[in-house]
């Protein structure tokens, strides 16, 4: 029995360590993980300082150049960041050549710039063609991380550019061709870019975000997604199931708790005020420390009713750092002003943001907010129409839709 026994740690060793050899932990893993955590400072430091430390490494520059992209958060990057990323990716080009990694990045860049799908794709497949396998059992395979990080970027992207059945389907062949050694970041990005590609595919999604989970349970990264596909499908046991188990897995994770936050604040009773608070406390604990946060201590105000220390506060984050920088203090402001009774100062605040966002930074509550600001006021009929356009062709919802056609009459 004894002798069993030590076979079978044994074999369970070899395993582990054929694993090891196909799947290896990166040294820019650490910094792959503070972008999912939504720490974008933090990764932007660490991948610099990768960087800086071997400059040649086109991996470090790929990953420089993603956080750069990340650092001012979700949505789509300004002009000023994609050329900044540009910028890096064009001058590796310059010295490494038709590198996989810098192929990857620049493609990133060029699906933000607007080029076309057809055009990025060709150069993503001269990425994966140039990392195909030429010996053993993966022979003909392309690199792992590549493919992850052409799942990545994809996952980056809005969901109305670039292609992200491309991304899904590079992503599955390359699962396949890997089995039981699989990145579990594929997973990841397989779930992400189903759900870029409508609503429909929540639950591919989350059979993705499950699989991770199983290859590596201590991730807190895969939980959270389960728990958000949940939470917009107002499933309130389920995400609460594995929000719970992304705090498990990691209590130090920031998204979850803003997740938590976000929820509690919009039911707008004192006892759900009061838990959005909490959660508001343990995301600012966690999250990379930057003054644009209070942003979220101003909202709290509101939500609470206190509307002349929110709009206090909002006005001094005016002042400090600029809506420029932070355009959704805009819509804080509009909701204040409008609470208060000032509908000029609301309607200058929400016609600023509603003109200069993309459609991926505006969402439904902004399009009603906007609408029952500006319908107060004469002579604005064309301007109601053409804004109630722009919100029935950038929601994919068909219920926001109908929302969005009973708001014109």
């Amino acid at each position: 029995m004894k002798k069993l026994v030590l076979l079978s740690v044994s074999v369970v060793l070899a395993l582990s360590s054929v694993i090891a050899q196909v799947v290896p932990v990166s040294p820019l893993a650490e910094g792959v993980k503070l972008l999912n955590y939504e720490k974008n400072k933090s990764a932007l430091a660490f991948f610099k300082e990768a960087l800086d430390k071997n400059p040649t490494n086109t991996e470090n520059i790929f990953w420089y150049g993603e956080a750069v992209l990340a650092e001012q958060g979700s949505g789509m990057p300004s002009d000023t960041t994609i050329k900044k990323a540009k910028a890096i990716f064009q001058q590796a080009l310059q010295v490494a050549g038709n590198d996989p990694w810098l192929l990857v990045g620049m493609s990133h860049v060029q699906l933000l710039e607007g080029a076309d799908v057809n055009a990025v794709k060709q150069n993503l497949e001269v990425a994966l063609t140039s990392t195909l396998l030429t010996k053993g059992k993966f022979k003909g395979k392309p690199n792992q991380d590549i493919v992850n990080a052409i799942g990545y970027i994809h996952a980056e992207i809005p969901s109305n550019i670039g292609d992200h059945r491309y991304a899904i389907d590079k992503l599955k062949e390359t699962i396949s061709a890997y089995e039981s050694v699989v990145n579990p970041n594929l997973f990841i990005n397989l779930g992400i870019n189903y759900l870029k590609s409508g609503g429909e595919n929540g639950g591919e999604a989350v059979t993705a975000f499950q699989e991770a989970i199983s290859r590596d349970p201590k991730n807190a990264f895969p939980y959270y997604r389960t728990g958000r596909v949940y939470q917009t499908q107002s499933n309130k046991e389920s995400f609460d199931e594995y929000y719970s188990k992304a705090i498990a897995a990691d209590p130090t994770f920031p998204p979850v708790y803003f997740a938590l936050y976000s929820y509690y604040a919009d039911l707008n009773t004192q006892s759900a005020t009061e838990t959005a608070k909490v959660n508001l406390d343990l995301f600012l604990k966690y999250a990379d420390k930057d003054p644009s946060l209070d942003i979220f201590n101003a909202d709290y105000l509101f939500r609470a009713g206190q509307y002349d220390a929110s709009l206090e506060k909002a006005k001094a984050l005016e002042a400090s750092i600029g809506i420029a920088a932070l355009p959704r203090l805009g819509v804080l402001l509009a909701y204040n002003y409008d609470r208060k009774g000032d509908s000029v100062q609301a309607k200058t605040y929400i016609e600023n943001f509603m003109s200069k966002s993309t459609a991926d930074k505006i969402v439904t509550s902004d399009y009603e907010l906007a609408v029952r600001i500006i319908s107060r006021f004469s002579g604005n009929q064309v301007a109601l129409a053409a804004l109630l356009e722009k919100a029935i062709a950038a929601d994919t919802a068909r219920v926001n839709k109908l929302k969005y056609y009973k708001l014109g009459y």
